[in-house]
Parts: structure tokens; C-alpha cells; sequence
């Protein structure tokens, strides 16, 4: 019978993949490299697993973190504080754009 790879066997595999994806060395079969990358995202020189963090600041940070926005939270992997209107808006929206249906507007 078969037995499972040890836990540091596994984690040094996985580091040296994402060391050679980070450098674009070619890895053997191509689809592995590609499926392995895109299991992880990067931060500056860190790599992290989007399921459970994101990049906020150049930093790697939980999803669930927040942060205050007047006196509103806001979740910082999602939305963002737009400090002269006090408005939280998505992530991706300007803050000098109009409000809209899925803002929310803060007070001091």
C-alpha cells in the first residue's frame, strides 16, 4: 500500500512550484505550472491563497479584516473608504464618481 507524502514533502513541492512560477521557468507538463500559478495570488514577493486573503497596501490581509470609515466598517478586500465624502464604495469604483445604489454613506 501507498503512503501519504509527508506534510514538509508536500509543502517544499509546492514552494519550488511557486518559485518557479514566479520566475516563469518552464515546468513539465505546461498545464500543471498554469493550473498551480493560478491556484495562488501575489503580493509584492509574497504569494497567498485568494480563498482565505488578499493583497490590501502591498499587504497580504485575511478577507474578513476591516477597517473604519467614519462611523462605518468597511471589509478592505472588497469595498473601500472614500475619505472626503465619507462614502464606502466597491473596491473598484472611483470615489469621485456619483453615488450610487450600493454605497454607503458615513458619518464622523
Amino acid at each position: 500500500p501507498s503512503r501519504p507524502l509527508p506534510s514538509t514533502a508536500v509543502s517544499a513541492a509546492l514552494c519550488l512550484l511557486m518559485v518557479l512560477c514566479s520566475q516563469g521557468a518552464p515546468v513539465s507538463p505546461t498545464g500543471a505550472r498554469q493550473i498551480v500559478c493560478e491556484l495562488y495570488g501575489r503580493c509584492g514577493d509574497e504569494f497567498y491563497d485568494p480563498a482565505h486573503y488578499c493583497c490590501h497596501d502591498q499587504a497580504v490581509v485575511p478577507l474578513a479584516r476591516t477597517h473604519g470609515c467614519g462611523n462605518c466598517t468597511y471589509r478592505v478586500c472588497f469595498e473601500q473608504c472614500c475619505p472626503l465624502s465619507l462614502t464606502v464604495k466597491l473596491r473598484d469604483q472611483d470615489c469621485s464618481a456619483a453615488a450610487g445604489p450600493g454605497d454607503r454613506l458615513c458619518r464622523r
